[in-house]
């Protein structure tokens, strides 16, 4: 039986705290600093939940931090208008994806929990490098930004693919008996990036 909270949930339950003071943080190199250390814990909490096993919170945990801290730190960042507003929508895509077919999980009472896939990963370190060059300035966001939409865009139809084949192998399967619904492909207790 898994524990409730194990020390990778403490340390994915750190991006909260940093996606909260992130709109308060108006220098470019506090900005980066929070993004690191961001960054770090996603994916040292990966490390020790793969070594001494995950928590049945951190599958709740880790997927909330996550979004919580990319749109925080997005939403701060439009303000530079460096990226047009949908091009933000489309770096947050495959978030927005995995929040929405969550709700709708819990609210038709079918759970799918997705074990992590390559897209999924190689998003979240897109979006992290996106993030860091809105935040210098760098000429090359705009172009970060629409490479983290298609990685997104792949990693959404992945995730769906392997959906669809889970849902039909029955209640008895693996997949019906996992936790909660984690439609973002970053595993359990973290490790996206």
């Amino acid at each position: 039986m898994k524990p409730w909270v194990t020390w990778a949930d403490l340390l994915t339950a750190l991006r909260v705290p940093l996606a909260v003071a992130f709109p308060f943080v108006h220098h470019p190199g506090w900005q980066l600093g929070l993004v690191g250390a961001a960054a770090a814990s996603d994916f040292f909490d990966g490390m020790l939940a793969r070594r001494f096993g995950s928590s049945r919170a951190g599958a709740i945990l880790d997927p909330v931090a996550d979004k919580l801290f990319m749109a925080a730190a997005f939403v701060t960042v439009a303000g530079r208008r460096l990226l047009h507003p949908m091009e933000i929508v489309a770096v947050l895509a495959r978030d927005i994806v995995a929040v929405l077919g969550s709700l709708g999980g819990w609210l038709l009472r079918r759970p799918v929990a997705l074990p992590a896939r390559a897209g999924g990963k190689a998003v979240t370190v897109l979006q992290l490098l996106t993030l860091a060059a809105v935040i210098t300035d760098s000429p090359y966001a705009r172009r970060l930004a629409w490479a983290t939409a298609a990685v997104g865009l792949y990693a959404i139809w992945d995730y769906g693919r392997v959906a669809t084949r889970g849902r039909g192998r029955g209640r008895g399967s693996r997949w019906a008996r996992r936790g909660p619904t984690r439609l973002d492909g970053e595993g359990e207790g973290g490790g996206g990036a």
